[in-house]
């Protein structure tokens, strides 16, 4: 939090155009972090996500939010007339679609779908037709359905097999209880709290935190420490100070001096509120189980440090004048 705020109070005071120009090397900078990561990444539970600098261990795929804000913040600004043109769209998602990649291949499936989700925000906010939309939505939706139906069948080779796990754990917890468990516990958790909690910090060895029901409380399940200690008053509080935030990041954008800062606010609080959501319907048995932090609230030194940073960047476009 202390390197956070740091990081918000020079990213707020420095004018975020400086960075703006500099936005192929932001580009190339995230590339190259996560070819690092391919090469010579650490390597924990399976998955390849980490570089280890010796003192810290540093995630860039969680660096590569912010990093696609920026560069594509400059990118759709610098095409705006020509956004709708098929040259600008294939090179859009040329320029996505390479870091798509490099952070799937580490496996991190939940930093692809939020880099994608972000893209798809940065992009309507950039100006793409209303038709181009239709179009793909008339495309994308039946074969969403057509892929649900796939990954649904025994043998599909589509998902890995811990993905099919988790998505079948979700809609049958009792047949595949072994990988439901943590989901389960979760909402045990929550509903235990009822409406005021068990009290912060407390000792009860019977807890999903002190009990060690839950692999990761401290992360992913954060939201059902929150709900067991604080209940029901203290999980409205979160999820309405994750809203204040996505509203405030929302409103500077809208009053922005330029295109460039309207997409780095609503792209930012875009990435909040979608993280908060899935976290949140993870935790709560909405969703199937994926790693995906809480913002503001779970640990992790990247993820948290990289939230201060987007915020920091918000309130330099806030604090930039309409008119010199």
């Amino acid at each position: 939090m202390v390197l956070g705020s740091l990081a918000m109070l020079v990213f707020a005071l420095v004018d975020y155009r400086i960075m703006m120009n500099a936005w192929w090397l932001i580009y190339l900078v995230n590339l190259g972090l996560l070819l690092a990561v391919q090469l010579a990444g650490t390597k924990v539970n399976g998955a390849r996500r980490w570089l280890d600098l010796g003192f810290m261990r540093f995630q860039p795929s969680e660096l590569t939010k912010l990093l696609l804000i920026l560069f594509f913040a400059r990118f759709f600004t610098k095409y705006r007339e020509s956004i709708n043109n098929w040259k600008t769209l294939l090179a859009s998602g040329v320029l996505i679609l390479i870091p798509l990649y490099l952070v799937k291949e580490q496996p991190h499936l939940s930093a692809t779908i939020t880099i994608a989700f972000i893209f798809c925000i940065l992009i309507y906010i950039g100006g793409l037709s209303y038709k181009i939309i239709g179009t793909v939505l008339a495309i994308l939706i039946p074969s969403a359905i057509i892929f649900i139906n796939l990954i649904m069948q025994e043998g599909q080779e589509i998902l890995d097999h811990y993905q099919f796990t988790r998505i079948m754990a979700w809609l049958n917890p009792a047949e595949y209880a072994d990988d439901a468990y943590q989901q389960q516990n979760s909402i045990i958790a929550i509903g235990s709290g009822q409406l005021y909690g068990k009290g912060l910090y407390n000792n009860d060895i019977s807890s999903v935190k002190n009990g060690n029901f839950i692999v990761e409380p401290q992360t992913d399940f954060i939201f059902a420490v929150t709900g067991e200690e604080l209940g029901f008053i203290g999980c409205a509080a979160v999820i309405i100070l994750l809203a204040l935030i996505v509203m405030e990041c929302l409103w500077i954008g809208r009053n922005a001096r330029d295109q460039e800062g309207t997409i780095i606010c609503c792209g930012f609080g875009g990435l909040i509120a979608f993280q908060s959501l899935v976290n949140i319907s993870v935790a709560t048995g909405l969703m199937p189980n994926t790693g995906m932090p809480l913002p503001f609230v779970s640990y992790g030194l990247t993820s948290l440090v990289m939230l201060y940073m987007g915020i920091g960047i918000v309130l330099n476009v806030g604090l930039q004048p309409k008119k010199y």
